[in-house]
């Protein structure tokens, strides 16, 4: 009850709509289109509906109005929008325990056992984020390894990709997984060398015969979630996101924090299954909601696994397991009745395809459903990061959007090279070669399978280099692409993949005044610096989100105006609403997926 209050109370303190224009000038603003042609100008007027009225540049007379914002000299760019990530995962792996950063099997075990001994209240241990290849291990872990640490419960630990879990024994027994158990159609159950036994590991659709098990998380458990998400997010710069693999219980999660005042970024949903997409938006994609924050676009489909779990569908097999060529989630011909259940009602298709093999299938897909449904499809294909030569050219065709996630390069040459051999990485994680043949690119972080900074996306996407300078010169250097291309992806290219533009994603006379100040410009920066740029303000609808140093607002009333009304852009402060207490907070690996 104490809590509801403080939740309640909480959203009294979020900024209230604009009253009157405001004026932020003194800024180095920079705004680009979906080709990369920048402008740049000096001050914008933000309207009471928080839209931009007028763009200035230095030469132009400073109009009247209600209050001004000083922005100090700083470098203002438009709100970034993330193409590609799973809000929920994000913020539900913000409270339960996190492997990402583990570098091996021993120190995950120890983190393991630290956090059940600090959570004897937990029915189940839910974690997320190991991968052993950053463990040098050279095979995936074991049941046995987390019973030696955890055994009165059950353990669920979701690989960093979302593609494969690690169970104890507790687990495989209740979801009596035996030697007897066969592998799910689009799933795999790892077995002990030798037998049949399972060893623990569970990839693709072999992952739900766990998670129909573990507890699901509350409402209020997702409630704060989405809080902490939003936290993560507005630091990062980020203003709107495409969230891949929306539930309805995700669904309603917004809905409440959007009928509360609480939904602050700007959310362009895709739905987990038809099903799902039926039951929210019926007869086609929602209208946009609580002043353009949230919508239902169309619906996400799994065409196949990740590489780094070897479920990637491959045309050829493994280099490193030749006797496997992935995990086909959906064969050709669920897959166009999928697309074309949602096709007839106008929602848009966005496919997950990694492997050369799945881009394939969805490629053709496009190209036979694209004479019965016409008209501005805007196919998404996400991912796309294993493209057969032969194929690449067909991504220019029928407005194919692909959406991409740079830092995946930089974090998986490595496992690439080990998955695909030297003599087919051709096509592998190649923006410049899509971006050439016509198709839009739109950029983001898969978070929270990466960390979702778009700088080190940026600066990924311009070298090819990860944050140590690795490997020089880049992976597959033809495949760079400039800043501004890069900037464009994240940004205005990444609003017209998900049907916002004109509404934001530029910062242009009529459109959201959603923006970021930033400590340097990213155009005259250097890769290795672009990692490190501060966010220091997030802006999303004329209202200051998120502030670096957690000062007061510098808007202050313009003298010249015959108004002196006070400011009303208290910073949002959900804090008082406390960490999330009970039972454990349950799997949030539906619809997570990336190609690590």
């Amino acid at each position: 009850m104490i809590r509801a209050l403080l939740l309640a109370g909480a959203a009294l303190l979020l900024p209230a709509p604009a009253l009157a224009d405001t004026l932020v000038d003194n800024i180095d603003g920079i705004s680009v289109d979906r080709e990369g042609k920048i402008t740049r100008f000096a001050a914008m007027v933000i309207g009471n509906d928080g839209r931009i009225k007028r763009i200035l540049n230095r030469r132009d007379d400073a109009p009247r109005v209600d209050f001004r914002e000083d922005g100090k000299g700083r470098v203002v760019i438009p709100g970034i929008i993330d193409s590609h990530t799973h809000i929920m995962a994000l913020g539900l792996g913000e409270l339960s325990l996190d492997l990402s950063e583990t570098t091996s099997l021993d120190e995950a075990l120890s983190r393991l056992a630290a956090y059940a001994a600090a959570h004897p209240e937990n029915p189940w241990i839910v974690g997320h984020g190991w991968n052993q290849e950053r463990w040098g291990l050279g095979r995936f872990p074991t049941a046995a390894e987390i019973d030696a640490v955890v055994s009165d419960r059950g353990v669920w630990l979701t690989r960093v990709d979302g593609h494969a879990g690690w169970a104890n024994s507790v687990a495989l027994a209740a979801a009596e997984i035996t030697a007897k158990t066969a592998d799910p159609t689009g799933g795999r159950i790892e077995r002990i060398a030798g037998s049949k036994a399972p060893a623990g590991v569970l990839v693709d659709a072999a992952m739900q015969l766990v998670e129909t098990k573990v507890p699901p998380p509350r409402p209020q458990d997702r409630d704060q979630a989405l809080h902490e998400a939003q936290e993560v997010l507005l630091s990062n710069g980020v203003t709107a996101v495409a969230d891949m693999g929306t539930t309805i219980e995700d669904w309603m999660t917004y809905r409440r924090a959007g009928d509360l005042g609480r939904l602050r970024l700007r959310i362009m949903a895709y739905a987990d299954s038809v099903p799902t997409m039926l039951l929210v938006g019926g007869t086609g994609p929602t209208p946009w909601l609580y002043d353009d924050r949230l919508r239902l676009n169309g619906i996400k489909l799994l065409l196949d696994g990740a590489l780094g779990s070897r479920g990637a569908l491959l045309k050829a097999p493994y280099a490193d397991d030749p006797a496997n060529n992935g995990l086909a989630r959906l064969n050709g011909t669920q897959l166009r009745n999928l697309m074309s259940r949602a096709s007839m009602s106008n929602f848009q298709v966005a496919i997950h395809a990694i492997g050369d093999a799945a881009n394939d299938e969805a490629l053709f897909a496009i190209e036979d459903l694209s004479d019965d449904f016409t008209g501005d499809r805007r196919w998404r294909i996400e991912h796309a990061q294993i493209i057969d030569p032969a194929d690449m050219s067909r991504f220019g065709q029928h407005g194919i959007i692909a959406s991409m996630q740079p830092t995946h390069q930089t974090s998986d040459w490595k496992m690439a090279e080990a998955r695909l051999g030297p003599d087919r990485l051709t096509g592998a994680y190649a923006w410049n070669s899509v971006r050439q043949t016509g198709a839009s690119l739109a950029f983001g972080s898969d978070t929270p399978v990466e960390a979702p900074n778009p700088f080190a996306g940026i600066a990924a996407a311009i070298s090819r280099e990860d944050a140590a300078g690795e490997p020089f010169g880049g992976w597959q250097g033809e495949e760079r692409i400039t800043t501004e291309q890069a900037l464009a992806a994240y940004t205005a290219g990444a609003a017209y993949a998900g049907f916002a533009e004109g509404r934001f994603g530029r910062l242009e006379e009529g459109e959201r005044a959603d923006f970021v100040m930033i400590d340097r410009d990213p155009l005259e920066t250097d890769p290795a610096e672009l990692r490190n740029i501060r966010v220091l303000e997030t802006w999303v609808g004329g209202q200051k989100l998120y502030q670096a140093d957690g000062r007061a607002s510098t808007r202050t009333p313009d003298r010249s105006s015959r108004s002196t009304r006070a400011s009303d852009n208290a910073l949002a402060d959900d804090e008082a609403a406390g960490p999330v207490q009970g039972p454990a907070i349950g799997s949030a690996t539906t619809g997570l997926e990336s190609g690590r």
